[in-house]
């Protein structure tokens, strides 16, 4: 576990760091080889985006062409919700002359199991980084052709090769983040700082349908490694969220954003992405998010594509697609979470109230407290046990 959070520590703060001399004009990075010549890398020049989103316009302005081969098919989508850009499917449904058909799932487990009773046709699916090593001893997913994937080459090359994936032999990253505590400004008279204030607040709060997120937490607030094979410390952190259960009226499935607009509730532990979201959408500053000082996880979604999927070479140019810079930048400007396109970073495409954000690109005093949940098919089942557990517990 060490290894792999020191490994994503290292690639935030590359992030962080290569942005700072980020302008928003093309880069050209040039380097004096052994016989005194250059050789220049030329970026793309950034198109105005086009009035009339038709296919020659698209391809001008994102500077990718659909392969001939896949145009005209059909690619059935498997996501969380609320988790692409506004015209992330719409322009490669004109690019390519595809039909897209998009289904969600509230969890990691959820979609899981429907994988496991047989792929009803799904193409892309989109799974959290800890899942992936039980997907693949199972047979759940299908090895991917990098050939086909040449924009692999804009990835941060650090979080490429990840331990969950050797060589991404079966994954791509589509987006990373952290979990956190989301809440209301002017429901909540002091800002949260830690967990205790969390756990001890009086109003109404909802927790997140993520067992590894908070089972590591409580682990952690425990003592004990976010990633514990030991029977005794998950049990123990059963029991601690269930003992800090009282203010807790729901467990949210998809994310905090309804819940907290409505009033619903005060505060919920989620994903960061999603209250910067809300905040767009309200066009407001009545909502927070905040890493608390005992620290929380850090995770990163992979794209992928199921076993028995009908489309495997649409899903292909689809992965490819998404790593195009600009609809990279989209993406991420849109969900506000993190992008892993090194190269839309260099190009200066993320939205820079996004890219300064430090709830969103953490900076490394937060990452310090930050943990990374790993993929272990020998302890799902005591994870998925004790999370039953708190939620059997919830409901009574």
């Amino acid at each position: 576990m060490r290894k792999l959070f020191l490994t994503f520590t290292a690639v935030i703060l590359l992030l962080i760091y290569t942005q700072a001399a980020a302008t928003p004009s093309p880069q050209i990075n040039q380097e004096a080889t052994a016989e005194a010549t250059e050789t220049v890398t030329v970026y793309p020049t950034p198109q105005p985006t086009p009035a009339e989103r038709t296919r020659e316009a698209l391809e001008a302005y994102l500077g990718w062409t659909c392969p001939e081969e896949v145009r005209g098919g059909t690619l059935n989508i498997f996501n969380w919700a609320e988790y692409v850009g506004p015209f992330t499917i719409g322009d490669f449904q004109v690019l390519c002359d595809a039909t897209v058909n998009f289904d969600v799932y509230a969890s990691n487990e959820d979609m899981i199991a429907r994988l496991r009773a047989g792929n009803p046709g799904y193409d892309i699916i989109v799974p959290s980084h800890f899942i992936i090593n039980v997907m693949v001893n199972e047979g759940l997913l299908t090895p991917l052709n990098l050939d086909n994937i040449p924009n692999i080459a804009n990835v941060t090359p650090e979080l490429l090769n990840p331990d969950y994936d050797p060589d991404n032999q079966y994954t791509v990253p589509y987006q990373w983040g952290t979990v956190g505590i989301a809440y209301s400004t002017t429901r909540v008279a002091a800002p949260f700082v830690s967990w205790d204030d969390f756990w001890s607040y009086e109003g109404p709060v909802a927790w997140l349908e993520d067992q590894r997120a908070m089972l590591g937490i409580a682990l952690n607030l425990l003592g004990y490694d976010p990633n514990s094979e030991n029977p005794d410390e998950i049990a123990a952190a059963r029991d601690y969220l269930i003992e800090r259960s009282g203010n807790v009226v729901t467990i949210i499935t998809g994310n905090s954003q309804q819940l907290l607009g409505s009033g619903e509730i005060d505060a919920a532990i989620d994903y960061n992405g999603n209250v910067f979201q809300l905040q767009a959408q309200c066009g407001c500053e009545d909502y927070a998010y905040v890493i608390p000082e005992e620290g929380a996880n850090v995770w990163v979604d992979n794209v992928a594509i199921p076993v028995d999927a009908p489309n495997p070479r649409l899903a292909e140019a689809f992965i490819d697609y998404l790593l195009v810079p600009q609809v990279g930048a989209d993406l991420s400007n849109w969900t506000a979470y993190a992008t892993p396109n090194q190269t839309a970073l260099d190009m200066g495409l993320i939205d820079p109230t996004m890219r300064e954000n430090p709830a969103i690109y953490p900076d490394s005093e937060v990452l310090e407290r930050t943990f990374f949940s790993e993929a272990n098919p020998d302890t799902e089942s005591l994870y998925a046990d004790a999370w039953d557990a708190v939620k059997a517990a919830l409901s009574r």
